[in-house]
């Protein structure tokens, strides 16, 4: 990791693989703090610097009548206090470069959602706040491609820049992830992060919900940190099938130390 990631993480001197982990959206202050709770009194077990993840608005949903949050202001409150709270940096997803600086005042880390890894204005936005910023790889372009999209943020004056590899289309209702694409985005000069979760929906389906495989997510983490990823990213719930975004796909919260535990070991004899 480089450093400025490790200003904004716990600095254990582990050695470890960084992680990124919450549920898919804000859905309430209760459920939100028992997840970083969980997570935070495994990582710290575990040696492992950690990010709070969650979602303040979900703005890409299938369907018009999906759940898209509780409120801005109500749900960037509860991340800020999840921050302050248990000592750890946050990360959310923003959409419009107008959102870049609102949600920069409650959190660490600027998120931009795949599908939007190319709209230059809002990379610009979220780099001028002066926060890390991860970005998404969208699933239609080449790892190759991601470095105009951290030229974009660089020439704005910000190199503190993490990209995300979320899987690649493959069909219209699977992705397939490529793991080449890692070590290709990290000689870039910014941490490469495997989302975990997102790389293994099934989008598109006639529902209007997106599906995925959970079964998969060791799998897809056990590869990533083998090849070398920097950090990993897991959306996680106390009850998935009742989550009210991304439920298909998360892991379940009483899965996540275990999950760990392996990848640690992983990443001892790897490096």
């Amino acid at each position: 990791m480089t450093n400025f990631l490790i200003d904004k993480l716990k600095n254990t001197n582990s050695g470890n693989f960084f992680l990124m982990a919450g549920p898919c959206a804000i859905e309430g202050e209760d459920v939100a703090f028992r997840i970083a709770e969980k997570i935070v009194t495994i990582t710290d077990k575990l040696q492992i610097p950690y990010i709070f993840k969650g979602s303040y608005r979900k703005a890409n949903r299938s369907k018009g009548g999906s759940f898209t949050g509780i409120g801005d202001e109500k749900a960037l409150k509860i991340l800020e206090k999840i921050g302050k709270t248990f000592d750890v940096p946050t990360v959310t997803d923003i959409h419009e470069s107008g959102e870049a600086a609102m949600a920069a005042a409650y959190v660490d880390v600027l998120q931009i959602p795949a599908f939007l890894c190319r709209q230059t204005d809002l990379l610009i936005a979220a780099a001028k706040t002066g926060k890390v910023v991860n970005v998404k790889k969208g699933q239609f372009l080449s790892a190759g491609s991601m470095k105009f999209a951290v030229e974009k943020i660089v020439e704005s004056g910000n190199n503190r820049v993490v990209l995300t590899d979320r899987g690649n289309t493959f069909g219209y209702q699977d992705l397939i992830v490529d793991y080449r694409g890692l070590p290709e985005m990290q000689s870039f000069g910014v941490p490469v992060v495997m989302d975990c979760t997102h790389s293994l929906q099934q989008p598109n389906q006639s529902s209007g919900v997106t599906g995925g495989k959970p079964e998969l997510i060791e799998t897809i983490a056990k590869a990533a940190i083998a090849v070398g990823a920097d950090g990993l990213f897991i959306e996680t719930h106390p009850d998935p099938a009742n989550a009210k975004s991304d439920g298909a796909n998360m892991l379940h919260l009483d899965l996540l130390e275990e999950l760990l535990v392996k990848l640690v070991k992983i990443r001892k004899a790897v490096i």
